[in-house]
């Protein structure tokens, strides 16, 4: 190791390395295609060189209004030119960008501000209750923008207007200057702030124009059906790094009919999902009534998805699915599933129930309890290294001691690796429960019990019990016009996995609960188990529904 004042191996002295404002990637699209549109929602459009206008008016506004680089601007908005502009806004000032999940609580978003030490808040007029909750819980609070009226702060979009013409100097940063606080669900208690940084995002966007979308141009279009303040914000930086034009979705709520007439009318290419709702759009009828011919690369991540789905997908859409996994953590990098090894069809040299191999850059270690690297086949925490990996947590020594060892970032999933480096994920650590004194992974259950002609949706938990010490609890939904009892559920399952993998219950709702991103979340299913007295299991009888 070199000393205090030395210089580091290779002789080279330490330096600040300074790197590209993620807000270049807007600026250089709008010099080379200033004219062509940029984005669309609704009947709207806006060209690069309008939003690229636009950005430079607002963030002269906050730079006139006290925001400075390192300041943290705090955004709750539904999806929106405004909320997309925000993003460029708060890097082009070198400002951190804390966006919120729309759909949390005033108290949740008030939560967040204090976590972040926000001192300014961008916030759409219909969440005034979330404004005052921010208000009262930093009340030394710079500022508030309204978009959309000015009930309880300054209007976003006569902001813009008085400053039309103006920009405020693009900020220079440092690879590891912060630009985005991105907030973990908190599956494990409060969210926590993953600190993402200017030079780790040029990489990350770099990789998913490789990786994920190659061949990406200008002549691309890209739809957005998720939030873009989390993972299809980051998807949506690569499109303006391509200069793709993003389209939007008009309604507040997913409507599978809008998003296939959005793919044929603006010839899409490429959009980014999770497996529940690559499930929805596939399984609509709208599916059939508009062209999809466009589409390219049908990006899904957030969990793998359920062969049986898959297979579903693949026989609807063609050889367009592109699977990732990756945490907030690492911003989606770690691995890559591209259309060429999925298959519709199981057989020989189909690799089944991979999410694929390491992504460029990246490397995978699967870890025992002390750190090992374990062999191929066996089963351990999914670790990871690489220039994705965020910078840490913000303003949480204790999560970021748990979070790293020895340089590697512990995901908390489980899963192996095969002789080839095609990772499988067995499940979040958390889901692994211990019945009998053997290993229970929920996932291969699961995948089981989609196989089941009946069965829509499936879930499975492990829940404490007097004999096994914990027994599986399935939780399904069943497909409109199909019928199927516990009892003949379970027997069927009963020639498909080892008596010990068995639910011992089964549970039939209309719906399974998922979080506002779109995934199933067992934390929430639990709750919700509790909430109908199904837990626990010798408790009062359950009403299934």
């Amino acid at each position: 190791m070199s000393g205090p004042g030395s210089a580091p191996h290779g002789g080279v002295a330490p330096r600040s390395r300074r790197v590209m404002n993620l807000a270049h990637f807007l600026r250089r699209t709008a010099r080379r295609w200033p004219d062509a549109i940029g984005l669309a929602w609704g009947d709207r459009t806006w060209t690069w060189g309008g939003l690229d206008a636009r950005v430079d008016a607002m963030a002269a506004a906050l730079a006139a209004r006290g925001v400075v680089k390192g300041d943290r601007v705090l955004v709750q908005a539904r999806n929106g030119n405004q909320l997309f502009e925000s993003m460029f806004v708060c890097f082009r000032l070198g400002a951190v960008w804390v966006p919120t999940n729309f759909r949390q609580t005033p108290a949740e978003v008030a939560y967040l501000a204090r976590a972040s030490g926000a001192s300014a808040l961008i916030c759409g007029a219909v969440f005034p209750d979330h404004a005052a909750a921010v208000r009262e819980a930093v009340p030394d609070l710079r500022l508030v923008v309204e978009i959309g009226g000015r009930a309880f702060g300054m209007d976003y979009d006569a902001l813009v207007a008085d400053h039309d013409g103006k920009a405020a100097p693009t900020a220079d940063v440092a690879h590891d200057d912060p630009c985005w606080f991105f907030f973990t669900s908190g599956t494990t208690g409060r969210p926590k702030a993953a600190v993402l940084t200017h030079g780790q995002m040029a990489f990350v966007v770099t990789n998913h124009l490789c990786d994920l979308m190659p061949g990406t141009t200008e002549a691309d279009a890209s739809l957005v059906v998720a939030p873009l303040s989390h993972g299809a914000g980051i998807h949506q930086l690569a499109q303006v790094a391509a200069g793709a034009k993003t389209v939007l979705t008009a309604g507040e709520r997913l409507d599978p009919a809008e998003v296939w007439s959005l793919v044929e009318r603006w010839c899409i290419t490429n959009l980014f999902t999770v497996p529940t709702i690559v499930k929805l759009l596939t399984e609509h009828p709208a599916v059939e009534a508009h062209d999809h011919a466009s589409l390219r690369h049908v990006i899904y991540a957030g969990a793998p998805m359920y062969r049986e789905d898959q297979k579903r997908a693949l026989r609807v859409l063609g050889p367009v699915l592109v699977q990732y996994f990756g945490l907030g953590e690492v911003t989606g990098n770690i691995t890559v599933l591209p259309p060429r090894l999925h298959d519709a069809e199981d057989g020989p040299g189909v690799k089944v129930g991979t999410c694929g191999i390491e992504r460029t850059g990246m490397q995978v270690q699967i870890q025992d309890g002390e750190g090992r690297d374990l062999p191929a086949g066996e089963t351990g925490e999914i670790c990871v290294c690489g220039p994705a990996v965020f910078a840490g947590y913000y303003d949480n020594p204790e999560a970021n001691e748990a979070a790293f060892r020895d340089g590697w970032f512990r995901t908390g999933d489980l899963g192996h690796l095969d002789a080839e480096g095609f990772l499988f994920i067995t499940g979040r650590a958390s889901d692994m429960y211990i019945s009998g004194g053997s290993n229970v992974y929920p996932r291969e259950t699961e995948e089981k019990l989609l196989k089941h002609p009946a069965i829509s949706e499936a879930a499975i938990l492990g829940v404490p019990d007097r004999a096994w010490g914990e027994v599986g609890v399935a939780v399904c939904v069943v497909r409109p016009g199909a019928e199927v009892d516990e009892a003949e559920l379970i027997a069927w399952l009963s020639s498909e996995v080892a008596r010990y993998k068995l639910p011992k219950r089964v549970f039939f709702w209309d719906a399974l609960p998922k979080s506002g991103y779109g995934k199933v979340t067992k934390r929430a299913i639990r709750e919700a188990l509790e909430a109908r007295s199904c837990l626990p299991l010798d408790g009062p009888a359950p009403a299934d529904g």
